[in-house]
Parts: structure tokens; C-alpha cells; sequence
């Protein structure tokens, strides 16, 4: 059986006015992320773990930021279409692990959520998908809330 690893991270900048998008799920709070798309930025992070486990490049790659096609696109979208690039090459999502680092808001209440919207749209279980969350103890620009980031690692499987 063959096995191949993904490392993805985003980042975007925090700004007041702005919605925040995380998982497919909108998290209320008075800042939210400047971007493109929606600016989901775990979706990003997981879509690039997926895209670079395989060699296909990056989310930039696919989805260019200066693409009327996806000035606000909703990043369910861009996570179900990383899938199918993935399931194209005959692999399949063994288990996805994601942290994210803010400093506001406390996320801990809306992981679950997450989880299951992000499992459903790739129809995998929710057991596969694991969302955390930390503060950077109010260090660099996580912490002074300039910011969001977020790492994640998805293991694929040759199906």
C-alpha cells in the first residue's frame, strides 16, 4: 500500500469589518479575514497539505487569487475540488491533523462543527478529521491579533 504526507499553512491578515470563515463555518467575532476568496484559512492550509502530498503544486496553483473565477469563492468549494484532484491521481484521505493559532476568538466551542462540515464535504468520516486550536500567548502577529495561521498534515493512501 502506498502512503504519501502533506504539509500545508496559510496565513491571513485579520481586519475589522471582515467575516470569519474557518471549516466551512462562519465564527462570529468583530475581525475577520482579508482576502481573495473567503478567506478560509484552514481550508487553504488542508487544501495545500492535500495538493502537496501528490506533487500537484499549490492552492495558488489551481485557485489564483487574481481570478475573477474565485474573488470570493466559498473555500468548500476549493476543498471539494483539491479532493477530486487527489482522487484523480488514485489516492484517498487517511486522517487530516490541523492546528490553528489565534489569539481571539476561543474556537474550542465551534471544532466540532468544523470537523463535520469539512468531513462531509470530502464524504469522509468525521473521525478523519481533527481541527485544534491554540493562542500564541499574545506573541508575534497571532497574538496582537494582526493575524491568523494555521499548519496542517493530511495522510493519503493509494486506493
Amino acid at each position: 500500500m502506498s502512503f504519501r504526507v502533506g504539509i500545508g499553512y496559510d496565513v491571513h491578515r485579520l481586519a475589522e469589518g471582515e467575516t470569519l470563515w474557518l471549516g466551512g463555518i462562519l465564527v462570529p467575532h468583530h475581525k475577520g479575514t482579508v482576502a481573495h476568496s473567503d478567506g478560509d484559512v484552514l481550508i487553504h492550509a488542508i487544501c495545500d497539505a492535500m495538493l502537496g502530498a501528490l506533487k500537484l503544486r499549490d492552492i495558488g496553483t489551481h485557485f489564483p487569487d487574481n481570478s475573477a473565477e474565485f474573488k470570493n469563492i466559498d473555500s468548500k468549494l476549493l476543498l471539494k475540488r483539491s479532493y477530486e484532484l487527489v482522487k484523480e491521481k488514485g489516492y484517498s484521505i487517511v486522517n487530516i491533523d490541523s492546528s490553528i493559532s489565534a489569539q481571539q476568538p476561543k474556537l474550542k466551542p465551534f471544532i466540532p462543527e468544523m470537523e463535520k462540515v469539512m468531513a462531509d464535504v470530502l464524504g469522509i468520516d468525521v473521525d478523519c478529521v481533527s481541527v485544534k486550536a491554540t493562542t500564541t500567548e499574545k506573541l508575534g502577529f497571532e497574538g496582537r491579533e494582526e493575524g491568523i495561521s494555521v499548519n496542517a498534515v493530511v495522510l493519503l493512501q493509494k486506493s
